[in-house]
Protein backbone atom coordinates (compact mmCIF):
# COMPACT_ATOMS: atom_id res chain seq x y z
CA UNK A 1 0.00 0.00 0.00
CA UNK A 2 0.74 3.67 -0.46
CA UNK A 3 2.72 5.02 3.07
CA UNK A 4 4.82 8.01 3.11
CA UNK A 5 5.33 10.04 0.28
CA UNK A 6 4.11 8.32 -2.78
CA UNK A 7 6.50 7.50 -6.01
CA UNK A 8 5.59 8.93 -9.32
CA UNK A 9 5.81 6.80 -12.47
CA UNK A 10 5.22 9.31 -15.41
CA UNK A 11 3.21 7.47 -18.35
CA UNK A 12 5.47 7.50 -21.88
CA UNK A 13 2.75 6.27 -23.82
CA UNK A 14 1.41 8.06 -26.55
CA UNK A 15 -2.61 7.98 -26.01
CA UNK A 16 -3.14 11.18 -24.29
CA UNK A 17 -4.70 9.18 -21.04
CA UNK A 18 -1.90 7.61 -20.58
CA UNK A 19 -2.84 4.29 -21.69
CA UNK A 20 -2.61 1.97 -24.55
CA UNK A 21 -5.37 1.40 -26.79
CA UNK A 22 -3.96 -1.82 -26.34
CA UNK A 23 -4.64 -2.72 -22.89
CA UNK A 24 -8.46 -3.49 -23.31
CA UNK A 25 -9.83 -2.02 -19.44
CA UNK A 26 -8.22 -0.41 -17.10
CA UNK A 27 -8.16 -1.65 -13.25
CA UNK A 28 -9.34 0.00 -10.44
CA UNK A 29 -7.93 2.80 -9.69
CA UNK A 30 -8.64 6.46 -7.51
CA UNK A 31 -7.06 10.30 -7.93
CA UNK A 32 -4.37 10.80 -5.85
CA UNK A 33 -3.67 14.57 -6.71
CA UNK A 34 -3.63 16.36 -9.96
CA UNK A 35 -0.07 18.39 -11.48
CA UNK A 36 -1.49 22.03 -12.23
CA UNK A 37 -0.80 23.37 -15.96
CA UNK A 38 0.33 26.28 -15.26
CA UNK A 39 -0.83 29.69 -16.07
CA UNK A 40 -1.76 29.46 -19.45
CA UNK A 41 -4.58 26.63 -17.50
CA UNK A 42 -5.03 27.86 -14.62
CA UNK A 43 -7.91 25.73 -14.07
CA UNK A 44 -6.92 22.22 -15.18
CA UNK A 45 -4.12 19.80 -13.75
CA UNK A 46 -3.17 16.81 -15.51
CA UNK A 47 -4.10 13.72 -13.10
CA UNK A 48 -2.07 11.44 -10.97
CA UNK A 49 -3.75 8.53 -9.93
CA UNK A 50 -2.72 4.83 -7.49
CA UNK A 51 -3.59 1.71 -10.13
CA UNK A 52 -5.37 -0.71 -7.29
CA UNK A 53 -3.02 -3.44 -8.33
CA UNK A 54 0.15 -1.18 -8.31
CA UNK A 55 1.97 0.54 -5.98
CA UNK A 56 3.50 3.47 -7.07
CA UNK A 57 1.47 6.21 -8.41
CA UNK A 58 1.04 6.95 -12.26
CA UNK A 59 1.70 10.60 -13.21
CA UNK A 60 -0.86 10.62 -16.61
CA UNK A 61 -1.38 13.31 -19.66
CA UNK A 62 -5.00 13.77 -18.81
CA UNK A 63 -6.08 17.03 -17.85
CA UNK A 64 -9.11 17.44 -15.63
CA UNK A 65 -10.64 20.77 -14.06
CA UNK A 66 -8.64 20.98 -10.54
CA UNK A 67 -11.99 22.07 -9.00
CA UNK A 68 -12.69 17.96 -9.21
CA UNK A 69 -10.03 17.07 -7.25
CA UNK A 70 -9.51 20.11 -4.98
CA UNK A 71 -10.54 19.35 -1.28
CA UNK A 72 -11.15 22.75 -0.94
CA UNK A 73 -13.16 23.49 -3.57
CA UNK A 74 -15.73 20.53 -2.13
CA UNK A 75 -17.91 20.65 -5.41
CA UNK A 76 -18.00 17.17 -5.59
CA UNK A 77 -20.50 15.22 -3.78
CA UNK A 78 -20.40 11.61 -5.35
CA UNK A 79 -19.33 9.22 -8.37
CA UNK A 80 -20.80 5.83 -9.89
CA UNK A 81 -19.30 4.04 -12.87
CA UNK A 82 -16.75 6.52 -13.47
CA UNK A 83 -18.89 9.40 -13.14
CA UNK A 84 -18.13 11.83 -10.45
CA UNK A 85 -21.44 14.12 -9.07
CA UNK A 86 -20.90 17.77 -8.66
CA UNK A 87 -23.07 20.16 -7.09
CA UNK A 88 -22.26 23.78 -6.75
CA UNK A 89 -24.23 26.92 -5.66
CA UNK A 90 -26.44 26.76 -8.49
CA UNK A 91 -28.25 24.24 -6.41
CA UNK A 92 -27.87 22.13 -10.14
CA UNK A 93 -26.27 18.17 -10.17
CA UNK A 94 -23.81 17.28 -12.85
CA UNK A 95 -23.26 14.40 -13.78
CA UNK A 96 -19.38 14.58 -15.62
CA UNK A 97 -16.86 11.94 -17.15
CA UNK A 98 -13.52 13.95 -16.19
CA UNK A 99 -12.07 11.30 -13.98
CA UNK A 100 -12.87 8.47 -16.49
CA UNK A 101 -9.22 7.68 -17.91
CA UNK A 102 -11.07 6.38 -21.40
CA UNK A 103 -13.01 9.40 -21.55
CA UNK A 104 -12.25 12.45 -23.84
CA UNK A 105 -10.25 15.08 -22.04
CA UNK A 106 -10.58 17.98 -24.80
CA UNK A 107 -14.34 17.44 -24.81
CA UNK A 108 -15.67 15.85 -21.52
CA UNK A 109 -19.23 14.94 -20.96
CA UNK A 110 -21.38 17.41 -18.18
CA UNK A 111 -24.45 16.26 -18.11
CA UNK A 112 -27.20 18.82 -16.04
CA UNK A 113 -29.78 17.22 -14.09
CA UNK A 114 -33.29 18.67 -13.09
CA UNK A 115 -33.17 21.51 -10.57
CA UNK A 116 -33.54 19.76 -7.37
CA UNK A 117 -36.23 19.56 -4.98
CA UNK A 118 -36.15 19.47 -1.09
CA UNK A 119 -38.88 17.76 0.82
CA UNK A 120 -40.86 19.68 3.46
CA UNK A 121 -38.78 19.31 6.60
CA UNK A 122 -35.48 17.68 4.45
CA UNK A 123 -32.74 18.90 3.22
CA UNK A 124 -31.08 19.02 -0.28
CA UNK A 125 -27.27 20.69 0.36
CA UNK A 126 -25.60 17.84 2.08
CA UNK A 127 -25.16 14.57 0.43
CA UNK A 128 -24.34 11.18 1.65
CA UNK A 129 -23.67 9.54 -1.62
CA UNK A 130 -24.89 8.87 -5.27
CA UNK A 131 -25.76 5.64 -7.08
CA UNK A 132 -26.50 4.94 -11.01
CA UNK A 133 -28.56 1.68 -11.91
CA UNK A 134 -26.06 1.10 -15.09
CA UNK A 135 -22.49 2.09 -16.00
CA UNK A 136 -24.00 5.31 -18.40
CA UNK A 137 -26.70 8.19 -17.50
CA UNK A 138 -26.77 8.71 -21.21
CA UNK A 139 -28.57 5.11 -21.45
CA UNK A 140 -32.24 5.67 -21.92
CA UNK A 141 -33.65 3.46 -18.48
CA UNK A 142 -30.61 4.44 -16.47
CA UNK A 143 -32.03 5.79 -13.23
CA UNK A 144 -29.66 8.40 -10.84
CA UNK A 145 -30.24 8.36 -7.40
CA UNK A 146 -29.50 10.95 -4.71
CA UNK A 147 -29.17 10.30 -0.74
CA UNK A 148 -29.06 13.19 0.75
CA UNK A 149 -28.25 13.26 4.32
CA UNK A 150 -31.67 12.93 6.57
CA UNK A 151 -35.25 11.15 5.15
CA UNK A 152 -35.06 12.19 1.31
CA UNK A 153 -33.57 10.21 -1.38
CA UNK A 154 -34.02 11.79 -5.12
CA UNK A 155 -34.36 9.64 -8.08
CA UNK A 156 -34.13 10.77 -12.34
CA UNK A 157 -33.54 9.23 -15.22
CA UNK A 158 -31.25 11.81 -16.98
CA UNK A 159 -31.42 10.66 -20.68
CA UNK A 160 -35.29 10.84 -20.89
CA UNK A 161 -37.14 14.05 -22.06
CA UNK A 162 -38.00 16.27 -19.29
CA UNK A 163 -36.82 14.36 -16.59
CA UNK A 164 -37.97 15.38 -13.41
CA UNK A 165 -36.93 14.39 -10.02
CA UNK A 166 -38.98 11.80 -7.90
CA UNK A 167 -38.55 12.55 -4.62
CA UNK A 168 -38.80 10.21 -1.73
CA UNK A 169 -39.45 10.55 1.77
CA UNK A 170 -37.88 8.08 3.85
CA UNK A 171 -39.31 7.43 7.57
CA UNK A 172 -37.11 5.43 9.31
CA UNK A 173 -34.53 7.05 10.81
CA UNK A 174 -32.12 4.43 10.69
CA UNK A 175 -31.55 4.87 7.07
CA UNK A 176 -30.98 8.68 7.56
CA UNK A 177 -26.88 8.61 7.10
CA UNK A 178 -26.43 5.53 5.07
CA UNK A 179 -25.12 5.11 1.33
CA UNK A 180 -27.47 3.77 -1.20
CA UNK A 181 -26.49 1.22 -3.86
CA UNK A 182 -27.74 0.09 -7.01
CA UNK A 183 -28.52 -3.89 -7.04
CA UNK A 184 -28.75 -5.46 -10.36
CA UNK A 185 -29.99 -8.69 -9.25
CA UNK A 186 -33.25 -7.17 -8.10
CA UNK A 187 -33.09 -3.73 -9.92
CA UNK A 188 -33.86 -1.86 -6.59
CA UNK A 189 -32.04 0.39 -4.74
CA UNK A 190 -30.75 -0.31 -1.45
CA UNK A 191 -29.73 0.92 2.11
CA UNK A 192 -28.27 -0.48 5.08
CA UNK A 193 -29.72 0.89 7.72
CA UNK A 194 -27.12 2.27 10.76
CA UNK A 195 -26.11 -1.22 12.69
CA UNK A 196 -26.93 -3.43 9.48
CA UNK A 197 -29.95 -5.00 10.97
CA UNK A 198 -31.94 -3.85 7.94
CA UNK A 199 -32.07 -3.50 4.52
CA UNK A 200 -34.15 -0.83 2.68
CA UNK A 201 -35.41 -1.30 -1.10
CA UNK A 202 -36.91 1.65 -3.34
CA UNK A 203 -37.77 1.20 -6.94
CA UNK A 204 -40.27 3.55 -8.73
CA UNK A 205 -42.49 1.21 -8.83
CA UNK A 206 -43.95 -1.46 -6.22
CA UNK A 207 -41.85 0.24 -3.56
CA UNK A 208 -41.53 3.74 -3.97
CA UNK A 209 -43.53 4.97 -1.14
CA UNK A 210 -43.37 1.69 1.24
CA UNK A 211 -40.00 0.47 0.65
CA UNK A 212 -39.46 -3.07 0.89
CA UNK A 213 -37.95 -3.76 4.12
CA UNK A 214 -35.28 -6.91 4.75
CA UNK A 215 -34.12 -7.81 8.70
CA UNK A 216 -30.65 -9.21 9.01
CA UNK A 217 -29.91 -12.49 11.30
CA UNK A 218 -25.78 -12.23 12.01
CA UNK A 219 -24.29 -15.29 12.28
CA UNK A 220 -20.89 -17.00 12.73
CA UNK A 221 -19.66 -13.91 14.68
CA UNK A 222 -16.89 -14.13 15.78
CA UNK A 223 -15.05 -14.81 19.51
CA UNK A 224 -13.93 -11.21 20.62
CA UNK A 225 -11.96 -10.43 23.44
CA UNK A 226 -12.64 -7.78 25.94
CA UNK A 227 -9.92 -5.48 24.48
CA UNK A 228 -10.94 -5.87 20.71
CA UNK A 229 -14.99 -5.51 21.73
CA UNK A 230 -14.15 -2.27 23.76
CA UNK A 231 -12.71 -0.99 20.42
CA UNK A 232 -15.13 -1.61 18.22
CA UNK A 233 -17.34 0.16 20.34
CA UNK A 234 -15.36 3.67 20.70
CA UNK A 235 -15.33 3.88 16.67
CA UNK A 236 -17.43 5.31 14.52
CA UNK A 237 -18.91 2.37 12.34
CA UNK A 238 -20.63 2.60 9.45
CA UNK A 239 -22.28 -0.26 6.95
CA UNK A 240 -22.05 -0.50 3.43
CA UNK A 241 -23.84 -3.09 0.95
CA UNK A 242 -21.56 -4.29 -2.07
CA UNK A 243 -22.77 -6.70 -5.12
CA UNK A 244 -20.40 -9.19 -6.78
CA UNK A 245 -21.61 -9.50 -10.44
CA UNK A 246 -19.20 -12.18 -11.41
CA UNK A 247 -20.21 -14.48 -8.40
CA UNK A 248 -23.89 -12.90 -7.88
CA UNK A 249 -23.03 -13.12 -4.16
CA UNK A 250 -23.97 -9.81 -1.66
CA UNK A 251 -21.81 -8.83 1.00
CA UNK A 252 -22.50 -6.30 3.82
CA UNK A 253 -19.03 -4.44 4.95
CA UNK A 254 -19.12 -2.83 8.41
CA UNK A 255 -16.34 -0.46 8.40
CA UNK A 256 -14.92 0.66 12.45
CA UNK A 257 -12.62 4.04 12.14
CA UNK A 258 -11.46 5.74 14.87
CA UNK A 259 -10.02 9.38 15.47
CA UNK A 260 -5.71 9.29 15.73
CA UNK A 261 -4.66 12.35 17.62
CA UNK A 262 -1.03 11.89 16.02
CA UNK A 263 -0.32 15.30 15.19
CA UNK A 264 -3.42 16.17 12.87
CA UNK A 265 -7.20 14.89 13.45
CA UNK A 266 -8.04 12.38 11.08
CA UNK A 267 -10.30 9.02 11.15
CA UNK A 268 -8.41 5.65 10.60
CA UNK A 269 -9.68 2.05 10.25
CA UNK A 270 -9.60 -0.31 12.82
CA UNK A 271 -11.35 -2.62 11.92
CA UNK A 272 -13.54 -4.23 9.13
CA UNK A 273 -16.09 -7.13 8.84
CA UNK A 274 -17.63 -8.40 6.11
CA UNK A 275 -20.60 -10.91 6.08
CA UNK A 276 -22.47 -13.11 3.14
CA UNK A 277 -25.85 -11.85 2.95
CA UNK A 278 -28.59 -14.68 1.15
CA UNK A 279 -32.02 -14.78 0.23
CA UNK A 280 -33.56 -15.71 3.98
CA UNK A 281 -31.71 -12.84 5.59
CA UNK A 282 -28.93 -14.52 6.69
CA UNK A 283 -25.86 -12.57 7.55
CA UNK A 284 -23.16 -14.83 7.86
CA UNK A 285 -19.30 -13.12 8.63
CA UNK A 286 -16.73 -14.83 6.55
CA UNK A 287 -13.19 -13.90 6.67
CA UNK A 288 -12.90 -15.62 3.08
CA UNK A 289 -14.26 -14.29 -0.21
CA UNK A 290 -12.25 -16.21 -2.22
CA UNK A 291 -10.57 -14.80 -5.76
CA UNK A 292 -12.91 -11.20 -4.94
CA UNK A 293 -11.58 -7.90 -3.93
CA UNK A 294 -13.97 -4.80 -2.12
CA UNK A 295 -13.70 -1.56 -3.31
CA UNK A 296 -15.29 1.07 -0.43
CA UNK A 297 -14.81 4.97 -0.71
CA UNK A 298 -17.18 8.29 -1.33
CA UNK A 299 -17.90 6.63 -4.62
CA UNK A 300 -20.71 3.74 -5.22
CA UNK A 301 -18.85 0.47 -3.54
CA UNK A 302 -18.03 -2.37 -5.96
CA UNK A 303 -16.21 -6.01 -6.11
CA UNK A 304 -14.04 -7.15 -8.41
CA UNK A 305 -12.15 -10.42 -9.52
CA UNK A 306 -8.72 -10.17 -8.36
CA UNK A 307 -7.40 -12.76 -10.54
CA UNK A 308 -8.25 -10.59 -13.71
CA UNK A 309 -5.59 -7.75 -12.58
CA UNK A 310 -2.12 -8.65 -12.60
CA UNK A 311 -0.33 -8.00 -9.11
CA UNK A 312 -3.70 -7.49 -7.35
CA UNK A 313 -4.13 -9.52 -4.21
CA UNK A 314 -7.13 -11.42 -3.29
CA UNK A 315 -9.63 -11.11 -0.26
CA UNK A 316 -8.87 -7.81 0.51
CA UNK A 317 -11.07 -4.83 1.04
CA UNK A 318 -9.46 -1.45 -0.09
CA UNK A 319 -11.06 1.89 1.40
CA UNK A 320 -10.76 5.25 0.88
CA UNK A 321 -11.71 7.98 2.42
CA UNK A 322 -11.07 12.31 2.44
CA UNK A 323 -8.39 11.56 4.85
CA UNK A 324 -7.15 7.52 4.23
CA UNK A 325 -6.30 5.32 1.91
CA UNK A 326 -6.15 1.46 3.47
CA UNK A 327 -5.78 -2.04 2.45
CA UNK A 328 -7.75 -4.89 4.76
CA UNK A 329 -6.47 -8.47 4.33
CA UNK A 330 -9.45 -10.20 5.64
CA UNK A 331 -8.18 -13.60 6.21
CA UNK A 332 -6.38 -12.17 9.36
CA UNK A 333 -7.68 -8.90 9.86
CA UNK A 334 -4.49 -6.75 9.32
CA UNK A 335 -4.81 -3.53 8.14
CA UNK A 336 -2.48 -1.39 6.13
CA UNK A 337 -3.18 2.05 6.34
CA UNK A 338 -1.42 5.09 5.17
CA UNK A 339 -3.21 8.80 6.37
CA UNK A 340 -3.43 11.13 3.77
CA UNK A 341 -5.78 13.81 2.37
CA UNK A 342 -8.00 13.43 -0.64
CA UNK A 343 -10.26 15.79 -2.59
CA UNK A 344 -11.12 13.47 -4.96
CA UNK A 345 -11.80 10.17 -2.64
CA UNK A 346 -13.75 8.23 -5.03
CA UNK A 347 -12.23 4.37 -6.63
CA UNK A 348 -12.97 4.23 -10.15
CA UNK A 349 -14.32 0.66 -11.07
CA UNK A 350 -12.77 -1.17 -14.19
CA UNK A 351 -13.01 0.90 -17.46
CA UNK A 352 -13.69 -0.50 -20.93
CA UNK A 353 -12.03 1.51 -24.13
CA UNK A 354 -14.11 1.57 -27.21
CA UNK A 355 -13.45 -1.29 -29.50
Amino acid sequence: LRLGKPVFVRSSLLHSNGFSTSLLQIPPYHVFSADPCGPRYPDLGKLIIFKANEYDSTHLEKKVPMELVDGKAMVTIGSSHGWVATLKDDGVVRLQDDLNLVASDTDPKRIPLPPLVTLPHCQTQVVTNVAMSSSSPEDEDCLVAVKFLGPQISLCRPAQRNSQWINIRIENPCFHSSPVMFSKKDGMFHIPGSGGHLIGSWDLHKHKNKPKIQRLRFKNLPELTKTKRELLHSCCTSEHLVESRTTNETFLVKWYRKVTTSGVVKMKTRALMVFKLDEEGNAVYTQDIGDLCIFLSKSEPFCVTASSYPGMCSNKVHTLDVDEDALVDLSDSSIISGICTFGSPYYIPPQKFDS
